[in-house]
């Protein structure tokens, strides 16, 4: 399975992006019963988890982008999404996605820029 994310961008601060990440290859299934995480990194640092999805639709999210970030899943098109509001120039950073056990091949990632 390779994922594909999608959506990322150049706001301002205040304003909105909705980040896809596609399952690319994955049987329904298997895509159903995946808890999916969206993660972020900075040049330079490690790998953070931002915001988790379960197979039963519930959600986690990171403290500093509790009430603005919405985790969010369809499984018919084996895709995650990501919707960012009041996004603020510390959220800029390459966003990427995979499921809980990080065993599908991770993707580019998409780029968020946030400027002040």
């Amino acid at each position: 399975v390779r994922l594909v994310e999608s959506g990322g961008g150049l706001v301002q601060a205040g304003g909105s992006l909705r980040l896809s990440c596609k399952a690319s290859g994955a049987i329904l299934s298997d895509f159903s019963s995946s808890p999916m995480n969206w993660y972020r990194q900075i040049l330079g640092k490690g790998r953070e988890l931002v915001a988790h999805v379960g197979s039963d639709g519930s959600t986690t999210y990171v403290d500093s982008v509790k009430d603005r970030f919405t985790i969010s899943r369809d499984n018919a098109k084996r895709t995650a999404y990501l919707q960012m509001n009041r996004l603020k120039p510390e959220d800029t950073a390459v966003y990427y996605c995979n499921r809980e056990n990080r065993d599908w091949t991770w993707g580019q990632g998409t780029q968020v820029t946030v400027g002040s």
